[in-house]
């Protein structure tokens, strides 16, 4: 059964090295997703901004260019609004998840988008405040509990925070 282990990172360093090493054990680019409050725009984002820019080059100003090259190995990389709450930058499933058609009003911002792509509500709650203090969230999906242990480890030697997979507690840091 496939279920996702999130964490969250409180900087970009931390993020990039977690991404890194999710890629060198072999997880897919398409199953690894990454979530930031995109910090290069005004409060005023009123429009989605869709790229998709394979080499990363899209984020590369706003997040550094070794960030734009780890995360533009990531599928689906840009920036979008979300309602209520503003601009983030999204790579991989999550940023299809988000700038979907249930990202709006009736979803209640970040937290209704983090609840549909499958984390429980307490923890979306929890993730949303810490996303918008300015942390990331990472997910991977994981197939096999070998995976999810393997996900888990590399998110737990980084010092991430907040740790858990879906349909399980949380795991404080």
């Amino acid at each position: 059964m496939t279920k996702a282990v999130f964490c969250i990172t409180q900087t970009m360093d931390q993020t990039e090295i977690i991404v890194n090493h999710l890629k060198m054990a072999d997880f897919s680019n398409n199953d690894i997703s990454v979530l930031f409050p995109d910090k290069s725009t005004s409060q005023d984002f009123a429009h989605e901004k869709h790229t998709k820019a394979p080499e990363g080059a899209a984020i590369g100003g706003t997040v550094g260019l070794g960030a734009g090259a780890v995360f533009g190995w990531l599928a689906g990389i840009g920036s979008l609004a979300i309602p209520g709450v503003g601009p983030f930058i999204a790579a991989g499933p999550i940023m299809g998840a988000l700038s979907g058609a249930a990202v709006g009003a009736a979803t209640g911002g970040l937290t209704g988008a983090l609840i549909g792509i499958g984390i429980p509500e307490y923890e979306a709650k929890r993730y949303e405040g810490k996303i918008k203090g300015g942390s990331a969230l990472i997910s991977v999906r994981a197939t096999t509990g070998d995976e999810r242990d393997i996900a888990k480890k590399i998110f737990e030697r980084a010092h991430a925070e907040d740790i858990s997979i879906t349909g399980e507690a949380s795991i404080s840091a």
